[in-house]
């Protein structure tokens, strides 16, 4: 218990440079931890909010043909596939980006041939004017599509297939279209760069005689979906039962969407381990902190070790001095940064005010920063710092320790 106390001493507040180094050293492990949980926490966010986007518009997983763009047989297999526990939806598509033109407006959105039935109980989305009517040459568009174009419920729009780029001894002349319905989903990558059309019509535009692209499905729990195991695993079984083994592929809406999380999560990790450096000079503060100190104290020291106490004692009083700083500093961090990330919204609003618009609505398209704390993070990051305050401090306190108590009485 005496290094503890002893240690307890000297960190006492007391008029000296010693003093000023250990306030210093405190309020650096502060920022360098308060930065990295809330740079995690915020990158966490961002993981979750396009998540949850990729859950609510696109599918849970897609079957597709292994050899070839089209599955056939597509609505007798929807059926099947509905019939397996776990699954809400099954529902064929056909997906081809298109060129769409309006009142000299040119835009190239995704048009998905559907079912309109299964793609009002898989998609989330809600009519905000007109209906959701795919029947004969109708089309359902986005609202910011609508609005981009200058289209109105009841236009016409002219809709170029793709296929005139690829096959160049054909031509495949427009469908006119005409606007039944806009929808709205609440999220402006999908409210702008999609739009619906039946079945048939998509077939014609991708230059397909019959079959889909493939068959979507929506599942209960799309969370515990893992590749080639329970509910996928089913669903590739009975596609092997129907189709033959190999000849379809059953993806995730991870796998599909593999790009986008990797990319936030490398950039998390990246972010992370440069941040993480901050934190480390904070730590090399601290030790700074443990030289001065020791320094002041050398008459003591030598004094102490003429009175009997052990060079471990006093190696362990300089190393829990420097220790103690450490979990201070990121207790006030953790603290520090739960107050920012509480009011994050409200200082990227104040820093707008002042010209720097730090989250521009229009680039993300999000009202306000997303954010998640994940405890697990937290506690990485308390015993990175801690556990290398400890690692950093014990050499210069153990070389003040080492002092030969007759040379350290001695200096002045």
């Amino acid at each position: 218990m005496f290094p503890f106390f002893l240690a307890l001493k000297y960190l006492r507040p007391k008029r000296g440079i010693a003093s000023v180094v250990t306030l210093l050293s405190v309020f650096g492990v502060t920022i360098g931890v308060a930065i990295v949980i809330i740079v995690r926490a915020v990158f966490t966010g961002f993981g979750d909010t396009w998540e949850n986007k990729i859950l609510a518009f696109q599918p849970h997983l897609m079957v597709q043909a292994t050899n070839g763009p089209v599955i056939g047989h597509e609505a007798a297999v929807s059926e099947q596939l509905e019939q397996l526990p776990g699954v809400k939806v099954a529902s064929p598509n056909i997906a081809t980006r298109v060129l769409v033109e309006y009142d000299r407006h040119l835009l190239a959105p995704i048009l998905l041939g559907v079912d309109a039935e299964r793609a009002q109980r898989s998609l989330p989305i809600q009519i905000d004017q007109g209906s959701f009517d795919l029947t004969g040459d109708s089309v359902v568009i986005g609202v910011d599509l609508a609005r981009s174009l200058g289209a109105r419920l009841g236009d016409e729009l002219e809709v170029y297939s793709p296929m005139n780029l690829v096959k160049e001894d054909e031509i495949y002349l427009p469908e006119r279209l005409i606007v039944s319905g806009i929808f709205r989903t609440g999220q402006a990558d999908y409210d702008l760069n999609y739009l619906f059309v039946s079945l048939p019509v998509g077939r014609d535009l991708a230059g397909l005689a019959r079959g889909a692209n493939a068959i979507s499905l929506r599942v209960e729990d799309p969370q515990a979906l893992r590749p080639g195991q329970g509910l996928v695993a089913d669903i590739q079984h009975e596609v092997d039962r129907i189709y033959g083994p190999g000849q379809c592929t059953v993806s995730t809406w991870q796998q599909l969407d593999s790009m986008i999380f990797n990319a936030v999560a490398t950039e998390k990790n990246m972010m992370t381990l440069l941040l993480i450096f901050i934190s480390v000079v904070a730590v090399f503060c601290v030790v700074n902190t443990i030289i001065v100190i020791t320094v002041q104290k050398t008459n003591e020291i030598g004094l102490l070790k003429s009175l009997g106490f052990s060079t471990g004692q006093l190696t362990a009083t300089f190393v829990l001095y420097g220790w103690i700083q450490c979990v201070i500093g990121v207790a006030l961090g953790i603290g520090l940064a739960f107050l920012i990330l509480h009011n994050l919204q409200n200082l990227v609003d104040l820093l707008a005010r002042f010209g720097m618009d730090v989250f521009p609505k229009e680039v993300y398209g999000l009202d306000a920063l997303p954010w998640r704390v994940v405890p697990l993070e937290i506690v990485q990051v308390i015993v990175l710092v801690v556990g290398f305050c400890a690692l950093a401090s014990f050499l210069p306190a153990w070389r003040a320790a080492a002092m030969n108590p007759v040379d350290a009485l001695r200096k002045e």
